[in-house]
This record gives structure tokens, C-alpha cells and sequence, in this order.
């Protein structure tokens, strides 16, 4: 069975979405046949490089809000990961472009690390503080996961796997996916949002059932 996430790195419900949809994942009793593929999805394909503006400003603004108002909503999307085994320290966040960071997922899939650098990019992003467009650090983040430092090089210094990038965020257009984290099984059934485990084994189970996967 397959299943296909798309998500944003600079996206922190992505994370818990990630976490909550492992969890069901461990429940599901035919977790072994089912393949899962990070998809890309870039919440702002205009980011800069680096936004130096500061986050709770840049929130506040984003949503017509007060500082103290984006305070308090950083503050809740921070307990909220902490229900989930997840420790964020959303003060430090680095704003930029999550395009190249995406571009290193699909190299990672190439060598059967899509899921370790999905994993250690949001890490780096939501409990590092670390600036996930500049070069140097995704060549670090990657070669931590395992790929080859050449490799990574060679991508970022490029326009490789750029195509790919697109072509994801073409199918969500397609699909209607305007917001992320979104699970999809066998592209028959969705699911949208960080929902609780027990909401995505659920999905899991009803893409089993109806998937013809439920062989004897």
C-alpha cells in the first residue's frame, strides 16, 4: 500500500503530523507493506534565502495579530509537540526558503534516506535553530544521515532534482492540497492535517480495506 505525505519543512505541524502518523504506523498490523514517500510542498515558494525578520513579528503580521498573540499561539504549538515526544524552541527558528532542503529529500530517496532526512531536517529546524537553506548546514544534515557528501554537493550546486520538487507541488494543485501535512493512501484517500494517531491508523485501515491489499 502506498502513502505519500506532503509536507513543508518550515511547517512545525508537519513534524507532529510526522510523529503522530508513525505512531499509528506501529499499530497497524500490515505496517510492513506499506511504502511510504515524502512528497515536497513549499508553504512559501517566495521565501528568501533568510528572512531576518524576527518570528513572533513575522507571525503577527502574517496573521493579523498581536506580538503578544502570536506569542501565545507559538506557545501552544509548542506544548502541543511536547504531547507528541517533540521539543521545539520556536524562538530560535530561522526563516528561508525551503526549496534546496527539498531538493536534498529527493536525493535522499534515491538512497533509501528520504524518511532520516525528512526527519533530521525538521529537527534541525524546530529544535536546533538552524538556517535549513544555507548550503553548508544541509550538507551537514545530510551527511549526518548517511548520503554522500558529494553527492549533496553536487545537487545544491545544481538544479538537480528541481523538477521533482515541482512536480510534487503540481500533483497537490491537482490534487487541491492547499495546506500540509496531508496523508494520501494509494491517491484513493486523504487525510489533512496533524491528525491524532488514532485518526490515521483509521485511515490506514480504511485504504487496507479497499485497496485489495488484504491478501491471505
Amino acid at each position: 500500500m502506498e502513502v505519500e505525505i506532503w509536507s513543508d519543512i518550515a511547517c512545525p505541524w508537519c513534524y507532529i503530523g510526522k510523529r503522530r502518523f508513525e505512531a499509528a504506523l506501529s499499530q497497524f498490523d500490515h505496517a510492513d507493506d506499506v511504502n511510504v514517500t515524502w512528497r515536497s510542498f513549499e508553504l512559501d515558494p517566495t521565501a528568501p534565502a533568510e528572512d531576518p525578520t524576527p518570528n513572533l513579528e513575522r507571525l503577527a503580521a502574517k496573521y493579523g495579530m498581536s506580538v503578544e498573540q502570536a506569542e501565545a499561539a507559538e506557545r501552544r504549538v509548542t506544548d502541543t509537540a511536547a504531547g507528541d515526544g517533540l521539543e521545539y524552541h520556536l524562538d530560535q527558528t530561522r526563516i528561508g526558503s525551503t526549496f534546496d532542503g527539498h531538493r536534498i529529500v529527493q536525493l535522499a530517496k534515491r538512497h533509501g534516506l528520504q524518511d532520516a532526512m525528512k526527519e533530521r531536517l525538521f529537527r534541525a529546524r524546530f529544535t536546533d535553530g538552524e538556517l535549513v537553506s544555507d548550503p553548508e548546514t544541509l550538507v551537514s544534515l545530510a551527511t549526518q544521515v548517511g548520503l554522500p557528501e558529494a553527492e549533496v554537493r553536487e545537487t545544491l550546486a545544481s538544479d538537480q532534482f528541481a523538477e521533482d520538487v515541482r512536480a510534487d507541488e503540481q500533483t497537490a494543485r491537482e490534487f487541491g492540497i492547499s495546506g500540509v501535512p496531508m496523508f494520501v493512501v494509494d491517491r484513493q484517500f486523504g487525510a489533512s492535517g496533524a491528525q491524532p494517531p488514532e485518526q490515521l491508523l483509521a485511515l490506514l485501515q480504511h485504504g487496507w480495506e479497499n485497496s485489495g491489499s488484504d491478501q491471505p
